[in-house]
């Protein structure tokens, strides 16, 4: 099981939220390109990059940010927040992440996430993010009436490369992965899934690791790594 490092970009900053709200923060790195050259240095081979004001204007905020990581370092970059056009996307790749993640627009329009999934043959990852199940959109302000567990369905008859899953209570808590919701997911799909939200300590990893078998290829760790509750290294171990 791999772990990624996530990066959420907020005014510029290297920032957690609680539970996704905007106005409960904390800034860990002022430039998220030492963000970034952080987790090299601790071993990380992919990053997940989320640009917070980008899903929350509906377009990406923080491009010089995301293209001097990639430009900087060595890393895998996994970037969404705001990519809800064929424009925006196109100009993520640009950028040069190594595959992009839609959240909103995945939901709103089948037919263009389709269109994608074939533009960009296994670089489309889709974020579902939910709420007792139902989906989250639009930065996580609005949720809707969809199952998670329907939208996985549809994403993987579109063709997307694979689903990262968060479950918002859990999200910044440090209460850890919802295993049930995550595993559910995993059963209803055959493309790979990330886990996200919650992990708070290598027991949490540890809860997470069996579920590998069920299709869970790695799970984004934000918050613990930034709090220094493991490092990179150990929680690696522990799902290794």
């Amino acid at each position: 099981m791999i772990i990624i490092p996530a990066i959420d970009l907020k005014h510029g900053r290297c920032v957690r939220l609680f539970q996704g709200e905007m106005d409960q923060e904390t800034v860990y790195f002022e430039d998220p390109l030492e963000a970034a050259r952080h987790w090299l240095d601790e071993g990380a081979s992919i990053i997940h990059i989320v640009d917070l004001d980008g899903a929350v204007e509906g377009r990406p905020v923080h491009t010089p940010q995301v293209e001097a990581i990639c430009r900087e370092t060595r890393l895998a970059v996994e970037f969404g927040g705001g990519l809800r056009s064929l424009e925006a996307v196109e100009a993520a790749f640009a950028l040069g992440v190594t595959r992009v993640v839609i959240g909103t627009a995945a939901y709103n329009d089948a037919g263009f996430l389709r269109f994608l999934c074939e533009k960009f043959p296994g670089q489309i990852v889709v974020a579902i993010d939910a709420r007792k199940g139902k989906v989250a959109v639009k930065g996580w302000k609005e949720t809707t009436a969809m199952d998670a567990v329907e939208l996985a369905k549809r994403c993987e008859q579109a063709g997307a490369a694979r689903i990262i899953y968060t479950d918002i209570s859990r999200d910044g808590t440090g209460g850890g992965v919802n295993v049930d919701e995550t595993l559910k997911i995993a059963r209803a799909v055959t493309i790979p899934i990330i886990a996200s939200g919650g992990v708070a300590s290598l027991e949490d990893l540890r809860t997470l690791a069996p579920l590998e078998n069920e299709g869970v290829e790695g799970v984004v760790v934000g918050s613990a790594l930034y709090a220094r509750a493991f490092t990179l290294r150990e929680a690696t171990t522990v799902v290794g």
